[in-house]
């Protein structure tokens, strides 16, 4: 678990203001497992993912229950190539195991934001793992998108 990465975000929002409910939980790998414990639906998780999209790492943010639209991605960014980080770039790039990114850029990580116009809407609200596969975050979307400052765009697909 990255200690530090949680700390950040727990600062982050308290020094913002929001409210959120901090869980902490057996180790989930998956979405799936993650919304399980959390005790929320599939569709309120926000899923975090690095990638290289062209020459660039950008972290993308999409409901946990829909699937990255890599054409969507390639199209809106003008790039051929598209790729997930691998997990021993996930680790040097952010010191963190895959399932663990929380959806955060700058300052917590430091890469681009972006989020799918979906992430949240169903809801109200937001789940996401922490830094950590032991610990989650709930929270309003609008707190989250007010802190967060993700550049949206439509870039997941239904399973």
């Amino acid at each position: 678990m990255s200690q530090k990465v949680l700390n950040a975000i727990r600062v982050l929002l308290t020094g913002a203001g929001m409210s959120y409910r901090e869980i902490e939980h057996a180790p989930t790998r998956t979405s799936e497992e993650s919304a399980q414990a959390r005790g929320e639906p599939l569709s309120a998780g926000a899923k975090a993912l690095l990638l290289r999209v062209g020459d660039t790492f950008r972290l993308f943010v999409l409901p946990a229950h829909r699937r990255l639209d890599s054409q969507a991605v390639k199209r809106h960014f003008g790039v051929k190539s598209l790729r997930f980080a691998t997990p021993a770039e996930l680790m040097a790039l952010t010191g963190l195991e895959p399932g663990s990114v929380p959806p955060f850029g700058k300052p917590i990580l430091e890469f681009e934001l972006l989020a799918d116009e979906g992430v949240g809407a169903e809801h109200g609200r937001v789940a996401f793992n922490a830094g950590s596969l032991t610990h989650s975050i709930v929270m309003a979307t609008a707190d989250w998108e007010a802190v967060a400052q993700p550049r949206k765009f439509a870039f997941a697909k239904i399973d």
